[in-house]
């Protein structure tokens, strides 16, 4: 059966039902209607001020939507469907909006896709859960004693080149570690290079220095010649990084302690990778294939100062880049 929307008479009539108190069901009855159709129509209209319904008010809110609704209409389902495909993929409306006009596909901004897909969810749908959430609060430990990160002679993040400070070239590559439940052994380390935004993910067993360097190994075994300086925290699993250094002649580059913004493009990543793995989700069951998986879209998602393009692309100069074992 087609839905029929409440008309302006049904309107006037809910709200003098309502000044007689008579239950949503009672209404629903007198007026034909299902008593859910009488609940969204009271929820969506009551004024915040007094918190009662007013048919003037309903009837001004619904001829509201409706224009809006019309919005955006010039786009037809065949274009709407290839957005919704990208949404899905949990590329931001920026993103979408930006790479379609870059491949010369679709002319649209990103306020219109998000108006979409707000009216996708007031229509039940469920676009609206690929946007990513919100980002962590901080706060500054002032006044704090710094207690971390006291290894002798490490080099720290001012002597680093300045190719890597300028984002000049591949191969200058920020390094942390991310935690999924507070009691949990299991965590991730997470590589970001910083000139393509290229993300390497490895599963750790516990956040050690045996265990971090293990993975090190692996991750920088997959492209030797692309690593050229790393800039870790001041974690100690990179207490490690002498034997790395000289495993595979990439030179390490420390952060100052608290000062997550010289990682910015790293701390940047982790918030995208939260998406999937959520704070305070044990990382128990994460494989390395899941890592894998979840790094290959995030470096297939076209970022805005890229130019739109993806991660892929920028890192390997061609798209479509999958990342193995």
């Amino acid at each position: 059966m087609k839905y029929k929307h409440l008309s302006k008479e049904e309107r006037y009539m809910i709200g003098a039902f309502r000044m007689q108190r008579l239950s949503l069901r009672a209404i629903a009855q007198k007026l034909g209607r299902s008593p859910s159709t009488i609940s969204r129509e009271i929820k969506r209209n009551n004024r915040s001020q007094d918190g009662r319904y007013r048919a003037s008010h309903a009837d001004s809110n619904y001829n509201a939507r409706k224009r809006w609704a019309r919005r955006g209409s010039r786009f037809d389902w065949r274009e709407w469907k290839l957005v919704e495909k990208l949404i899905r993929q949990e590329h931001s409306p920026e993103q979408i909006a930006g790479r379609l006009k870059l491949d010369d596909k679709l002319s649209i901004s990103h306020e219109t896709i998000y108006l979409h897909i707000w009216r996708d969810k007031h229509l039940g749908g469920t676009l609206y859960k690929h946007l990513r959430g919100s980002r962590k609060k901080r706060r500054k430990r002032w006044g704090k004693n710094d207690s971390r990160g006291r290894l002798p002679d490490k080099a720290m993040i001012t002597e680093r080149p300045e190719a890597a400070n300028l984002r000049r070239e591949v191969g200058h590559w920020e390094l942390d570690s991310v935690l999924g439940s507070i009691s949990g052994r299991h965590c991730i380390s997470t590589l970001v290079d910083r000139m393509s935004g290229y993300l390497m993910i490895g599963k750790l067993e516990a956040r050690t220095k045996l265990e971090t360097n293990q993975r090190l190994d692996k991750l920088i075994a997959r492209y030797r010649d692309r690593f050229k300086t790393i800039t870790p925290d001041n974690g100690t699993e990179f207490h490690g990084y002498r034997e790395v250094e000289e495993r595979h002649g990439v030179k390490f580059y420390f952060a100052h302690p608290y000062a997550s913004w010289e990682r910015g493009t790293n701390e940047n990543t982790n918030g995208l990778i939260r998406q999937y793995l959520p704070k305070r989700k044990s990382m128990h069951d994460l494989t390395q294939a899941k890592c894998n998986a979840i790094a290959n879209k995030l470096n297939n998602r076209p970022r805005k100062r890229l130019g739109y393009l993806t991660p892929n692309e920028v890192f390997h100069n061609t798209s479509n880049v999958a990342l193995h074992t």
